[in-house]
């Protein structure tokens, strides 16, 4: 059996206290708030395509991107290991850079974030409020992020 899964690579912007969410249009989960980022390309590294995807979504740059978390996510017979990186320093305002993939970008108090995130980053958002990583791999395994 084949194993064939897609990597997910998105981003956490934080800024007093709040975090960035797109509204996604036109796309899978259209209508539901979700972070900036996207697929992994082929022999990218993981922080060029957190940097990529920033940029490429929303306009803004970072200094750098510290990992966070990695979910395991099967559904149906899709299979993605979504993995999140917080920005740091970052630099300029977040525009819309896809519109035709986001409707607009908003800042929601990590305490009071919106009903419908976009279902395959709830778990990633869930980990990162708890300031958790997936128990998915070992913790010796996760060094090297």
């Amino acid at each position: 059996m084949e194993n064939k899964f897609n990597i997910g690579i998105n981003i956490f912007i934080v800024r007093e206290g709040k975090l960035l969410l797109g509204k996604r249009k036109n796309i899978f989960g259209a209508g539901q708030w979700g972070l900036p980022g996207g697929h992994l390309e082929s022999k990218e590294r993981f922080k060029e395509a957190a940097a990529r995807e920033l940029g490429e979504e929303t306009g803004l740059t970072a200094a750098e991107f510290l990992f966070e978390n990695i979910v395991n996510q099967t559904q149906g017979e899709k299979h993605y290991i979504q993995i999140g990186f917080s920005a740091q320093g970052v630099r300029g305002e977040p525009e819309l850079s896809e519109p035709e993939l986001c409707e607009e970008w908003k800042w929601f108090d990590l305490a009071d974030l919106p009903e419908n995130i976009f279902t395959p980053h709830k778990e990633q958002v869930r980990l990162f409020i708890n300031k958790e990583v997936s128990k998915d791999l070992p913790d010796e395994l996760l060094a090297d992020f």
